[in-house]
């Protein structure tokens, strides 16, 4: 991630990528679209592959004495990977270009939140560095009825690994911009606080797209 070379011929300063990981049916295509668009299909269609959301937001990075910093125009990429086994080659492909990693489990579903480690052992694998910033995610939080995972169990997990912790609703919008704006508050941070200004060039995914590489590190208003 970094300002582009041409940044007075584009009318965003940041291009930042997301990657949501996460079981198949714990709802990731769901989450995003409520990001981006305010909507929510209670028709599930598995995500074959790969597949990506976008929006622009203004950035405002939080100071640690509560003031705000500059604004910042921001272009969010955000990608939405298969949840299945047999798209696992192509889905880790893409590990390596995202800044950030919206982790997320079915609060309904136990198997879903067992396979947390899983996923972060893929990360730890495929991602740009060892610590990549990742948020968790304990979605369809609406359904109250069919919970199986307490926030305390959930929010153990999360502290154990050292990750910011949201318990979200794709169908009600519940913390889901709050999730995810804490994530982009970690990826900026951590860009601010590069000493290494080189990983964040802009260079060419494999699908054409732009994208400014980089790390991050960081806290946020979690």
């Amino acid at each position: 991630m970094g300002e582009s070379p041409n940044h007075g011929l584009s009318d965003y300063d940041y291009l930042v990528k997301f990657l949501a990981l996460g079981d198949s049916g714990v709802g990731k295509t769901s989450l995003l679209y409520q990001y981006t668009d305010n909507l929510f299909s209670g028709k599930f269609i598995s995500t074959v592959g790969i597949d990506f959301r976008e929006k622009r937001v203004i950035h405002r990075a939080p100071g640690s004495d509560g003031t705000y910093g500059r604004s910042q125009r921001v272009h969010l990429q955000l990608w939405d990977t298969a949840g299945q086994e047999r798209f696992r080659s192509l889905t880790t492909a893409f590990f390596r270009d995202a800044m950030g990693f919206i982790l997320l489990f079915d609060l309904s579903n136990e198997q879903s939140f067992l396979n947390i480690r899983n996923w972060l052992t893929q990360l730890s694998t495929h991602a740009y560095c060892e610590n990549p910033d990742i948020i968790l995610c304990g979605n369809k939080v609406d359904l109250e009825d069919s919970r199986m995972i307490t926030e305390e169990r959930a929010r153990e997990v999360a502290e154990k690994h050292g990750l910011p912790y949201f318990e979200t609703s794709a169908a009600t919008g519940h913390n889901v911009a709050k999730a995810i704006e804490c994530l982009l508050d970690m990826v900026m941070l951590r860009a601010e606080r590069s000493v290494d200004k080189s990983i964040f060039n802009r260079s060419k995914n494999r699908q054409g797209y732009e994208v400014d590489e980089a790390s991050s590190e960081g806290g946020c208003g979690c």
